[in-house]
């Protein structure tokens, strides 16, 4: 008799991923799409809120993460909350994570014949996985989109200044014509510069919070512009120029690197894919071996050498830019 228990627990898990987007937009739609064209501080300000309640309101969303790393097991993506910049409070985090794992515990009950214990240890690391997988792919997305805006931006920022404006005019400037994810991020320093905040603390604490290096190199220009002098407009020209040779060398890695990547990801996944497999087709192929000595440690060594070998495939390929 086949066994189809490895693919429900494969589809479940699927379910998960895909629920928790569907809960997402259903609360926040269009808010927070990261695609449209005007962003999302400007959309506000266009409903009638005010600035300081904009500015407060973003601030709160973009630090509430990271202020609930106590909470037991959100200490496990408090980071990638707070890159992804979820608009999800951690509490409202914590019960999706809840309603998640209840959702998996029923398909597990009702498409498999694990025991109780196992069903709610499953269910409990497909609801807290499926959320993290969820949020780690939602960072590296808009991580991805700040890197790619980033030199635009900055030689927005130049044009903005040889005309003659001031460095809080040119980021307001930014703030305006720059789409999301980049656009509120300027929006929040153009407020915060507006209320008495050095711009480039400003930048600095920005830099920090979405560990980028691109924009921690910007904040380091403004500040000792600030501090010694000098034409920023020429700094900030080079800074562009430099930001984008280093995408563009990033991009042409990612290419380069991108055969080796999934051959890893294939030889890392194939053992396992295997072993799935031969337990759907053929149940009972251990049996003749599974109570002798060697077959436990066996299966640790084999284990180990699987480990072992995602942790040396991902360094092979794993170039810093």
């Amino acid at each position: 008799m086949i066994s189809a228990e490895p693919l429900i627990y494969g589809l479940i898990f699927v379910a998960v991923l895909v629920l928790v987007e569907g809960i997402y937009l259903t609360v926040f739609g269009k808010s927070i799409s990261l695609n449209n064209r005007v962003n999302r501080r400007l959309e506000m300000l266009e409903k009638g809120k005010g600035r300081e309640q904009v500015l407060d309101q973003l601030r709160k969303e973009m630090g509430q993460h990271m202020q609930s790393q106590r909470i037991p097991l959100y200490s496990l993506l408090a980071e990638k909350a707070q890159k992804a910049n979820i608009a999800f409070t951690p509490t409202q985090l914590i019960i999706v994570m809840i309603v998640l794992g209840t959702v998996a515990y029923l398909g597990l009950t009702v498409g498999t014949q694990a025991s109780t214990p196992i069903r709610i240890a499953v269910a409990v690391a497909m609801g807290v996985g499926g959320v993290y997988v969820w949020i780690n792919g939602k960072a590296k997305k808009r991580l991805a989109l700040i890197e790619e805006q980033l030199p635009d931006a900055v030689e927005l920022m130049v044009r903005s200044l040889r005309v003659g404006h001031p460095f809080s005019s040119a980021i307001n400037i930014v703030a305006k014509e720059v789409p999301d994810p980049l656009g509120s991020e300027m929006g929040v320093i153009a407020d915060e510069s507006a209320y008495g905040r050095d711009a480039g603390e400003a930048l600095k604490a920005m830099a920090e919070r979405l560990d980028m290096q691109d924009l921690r190199f910007l904040a380091v220009a403004v500040t000792i512009q600030q501090q010694s002098g000098g034409n920023l407009a020429e700094v900030l020209a080079g800074l562009a120029r430099v930001i984008r040779a280093r995408f563009k060398l990033f991009r042409r890695v990612k290419a380069i690197t991108a055969e080796a990547k999934w051959s890893g990801m294939f030889l890392s996944v194939f053992p396992l894919g295997a072993l799935v497999m031969i337990n759907v087709i053929q149940p009972n192929y251990y049996d003749d071996v599974k109570h002798t000595a060697y077959f436990i440690p066996a299966c640790l060594v084999v284990a180990g050498f699987l480990v072992a070998n995602i942790f040396v495939m991902r360094a092979l390929v794993d170039i810093k830019v």
